[in-house]
């Protein structure tokens, strides 16, 4: 089951690309940067992550603990937590503004229309603002 979980290209990811490069904005997928992010705006000196609502324990109506194998679900979950703060911290270090995009603004019951989301990324990005955490 696990082998068809994508780490890339996955719809969010997509979804977010798409507005983005519409918008004008052209970026990277792979920059060697702490915590790989998904999308990287070196002019704006901005990364974007795009996390999974399951994959990072978000608080919200997408994420459910599994109730198969869970004391492994919870190392794992709050491991990805850690290794994703770190990340986080170290672009920050480094001089890069970092953004969020959960999978809960752009599916499920409490999504965003993906225009908001895109406008909110868009400002973002032309701001000085530090950092940015979209969710539903």
């Amino acid at each position: 089951m696990m082998s068809g979980i994508r780490g890339k290209n996955t719809k969010p990811e997509l979804l977010i690309r798409k507005a983005l490069h519409a918008r004008g904005f052209r970026y990277r997928l792979h920059c060697d940067l702490p915590g790989k992010p998904d999308i990287c705006l070196p002019k704006h000196r901005a990364v974007v992550f795009v996390h999974g609502c399951f994959w990072h324990g978000h608080d919200c109506h997408l994420f459910k603990w599994p109730s198969t194998r869970p004391e492994f679900w919870r190392t794992k979950i709050e491991r990805n937590r850690i290794v994703g703060a770190a990340a986080e911290e170290a672009l920050s270090k480094a001089g890069w503004r970092v953004g969020v995009v959960w999978e809960c603004a752009l599916k499920g019951r409490e999504r965003r229309p993906l225009d908001e989301v895109a406008e909110a990324l868009e400002l973002w990005i032309r701001s000085d603002l530090r950092t940015l955490a979209i969710e539903s």
